[in-house]
């Protein structure tokens, strides 16, 4: 069976392949949009409170972003407590911006359907009046 694809668009054109799958986890997202509004890194408990995540589902995605060379973490102490503090790199940052590219088409390309999908159906229509029996 042979794919069609609708006269001028091309194969793939919707596939949004940039849409990085590190990234595009909830989580994940929310935690390198909050890195990157705090290039100098955000402690733990800040980071985990403006997530709204718990302990062990910030660290678990920490683990990923930073195997994934997108994060560092540092630890170390602040005083006698014991600090740790999370920082985009600059790879990091680099593929984020990517992505949001890519997700800034997506918007675009959804915008662009509803809008041609609402010329399709032409103009709306009202409710209808039933004439009296």
């Amino acid at each position: 069976m042979s794919k069609t694809s609708t006269a001028g668009e091309q194969p793939g054109r919707f596939a949004y392949e940039g849409l990085d799958r590190v990234i595009h986890e909830k989580a994940r997202l929310s935690v390198l949009t909050s890195l990157a509004a705090h290039p100098k890194g955000l402690v733990f408990g800040t980071l985990k409170q403006m997530c709204g995540l718990t302990d062990g589902n910030l660290s678990r995605h920490l683990q990923v972003l930073e195997e994934a060379g997108l994060i560092a973490i540092e630890k170390g102490y602040d005083g006698n407590r014991p600090q740790t503090i999370c920082r985009i790199t600059a790879q990091g940052r680099q593929r984020y911006l990517e992505y949001l590219k890519v997700l800034e088409q997506v918007v675009r390309d959804a915008a662009s359907a509803a809008k041609a999908a609402g010329k399709a159906a032409g103009p709306a229509a009202g409710p209808r009046r039933l004439k009296p029996a």
